[in-house]
């Protein structure tokens, strides 16, 4: 199970999560959480310097048999009501990082969505605001 020790260990855990539901951790990914960390006002006094630790071991827990729901059900415990919409947007921002959202990536946000209480029309503007953050010219 994870304990994360703060808000921002939690949310970098959600990012995590993310990354990982396809198996395949991309650097795009891994970049896309180096920029969140740095430019966020959520993160401003989380070490970026820390980022890989937390990250390696939020890997391990999801490498264990515990189910994701409980995980993610850790994870959201850590989060204040007020920062849930926050958690569920840099979910989403990992997600849509390589430009393509896999299957395993839209399960573990709907899972996201539920244990984060976020509602539909809340979900699908964050959801757009990262379509269009990420759109490219070609």
């Amino acid at each position: 199970m994870i304990q994360p020790a703060n808000v921002q260990e939690a949310l970098v855990h959600i990012m995590v999560a993310v990354s990982a539901s396809d198996s395949n951790m991309t650097d795009r990914e891994l970049a896309k959480m180096g920029t969140v960390v740095r430019t966020m006002p959520v993160f401003v006094d989380f070490e970026p310097e820390s980022l890989l630790d937390v990250a390696r071991r939020s890997h391990q827990v999801l490498q264990q048999d515990e189910t994701l729901n409980d995980i993610v059900a850790s994870i959201v415990e850590a989060i204040p009501a007020r920062l849930r919409d926050t958690a569920y947007s840099v979910a989403v921002e990992i997600a849509a990082a390589d430009r393509r959202v896999r299957p395993e990536e839209l399960r573990i946000l709907q899972i996201l969505r539920g244990h984060l209480g976020i509602d539909t029309l809340t979900a699908a503007a964050i959801e757009r605001a990262a379509v269009i953050r990420h759109r490219t010219l070609v």
